[in-house]
């Protein structure tokens, strides 16, 4: 079945998942992937997931970078660019191995950040303190990179890294935008190269962008009405849940 020959009963569901994601994203300033991956995963093929979160999520990233201005976002991209560089390698090497993947290892290597994400999150495991260095940016960067290509998830490896280096909370939540949005436009190149992006599945990604930003707007507005750390605690239980799900099914179950 081809993208847009989806039933009504699939596009509902997408269309709920891209407001819920962007509600979310709006509200705690994460876990927009995440929530895509595991929703879209349920009523459609996980390669068609992955490409249909991208643009929303360079959207949305952009937007969650560019909050401070242009020029704190380009101070960011000189002070991390590294990172940036060998993230941006290595999610374009891994991104080609996508179509080669079958559906369970697929599921799999969506799984599992999810679930790794949500645990370390929820159960608030300390991460070692480190000196950062050019040599840990490129190594971090490409971790990252190299599951961000596979899954369109590059966040955990990413919030452990900017932890473990002890930076400010501001900073790391404008640095996370930059860091994740451009890493949405390396993800659209390579995908266009993988053949994960082609003109159906491209059409249903711009189509999930309305819903998207609908819901990073209302999450934006309630931002500081709702109590943020049983909000961020609800959203990791549900996550934890769906990446183990998304592990089940990996695993044939």
């Amino acid at each position: 079945m081809m993208p847009l020959e989806f039933d009504l009963f699939t596009w509902t569901v997408a269309f709920c998942v891209a407001m819920v994601a962007g509600l979310v994203k709006g509200i705690v300033g994460f876990a927009l992937p995440m929530i895509f991956i595991s929703g879209l995963s349920i009523v459609m093929p996980p390669e068609t997931a992955l490409g249909a979160l991208i643009i929303p999520a360079f959207i949305a990233n952009g937007l969650q970078a560019l909050r401070h201005g242009f020029a704190l976002a380009l101070a960011t991209v000189k002070q991390f660019r590294m990172f940036l560089i060998s993230g941006g390698v290595c999610l374009m090497a891994s991104a080609q191995f996508v179509l080669m993947l079958s559906p369970e290892m697929l599921f799999l290597l969506l799984g599992f950040p999810v679930t790794f994400f949500a645990f370390w999150q929820l159960i608030k495991i300390d991460v070692f303190q480190v000196e950062r260095s050019r040599e840990k940016d490129i190594l971090m960067g490409g971790i990252a990179g190299l599951i961000g290509g596979v899954s369109g998830i590059w966040g955990p490896p990413t919030v452990m890294y900017l932890t473990a280096i002890a930076l400010p909370k501001a900073d790391k939540i404008r640095i996370q935008g930059v860091i994740y949005g451009l890493g949405a436009v390396a993800l659209i190149v390579a995908h266009l190269g993988s053949g994960v992006l082609h003109s159906q599945v491209l059409t249903v990604s711009a189509l999930l962008v309305a819903p998207t930003l609908l819901g990073f707007w209302v999450g934006d507005k309630f931002q500081g009405r709702i109590n943020q750390a049983t909000f961020r605690r609800l959203t990791l239980c549900i996550l934890l849940v769906a990446g183990l799900n998304l592990l089940r099914r990996g695993m044939g179950g």
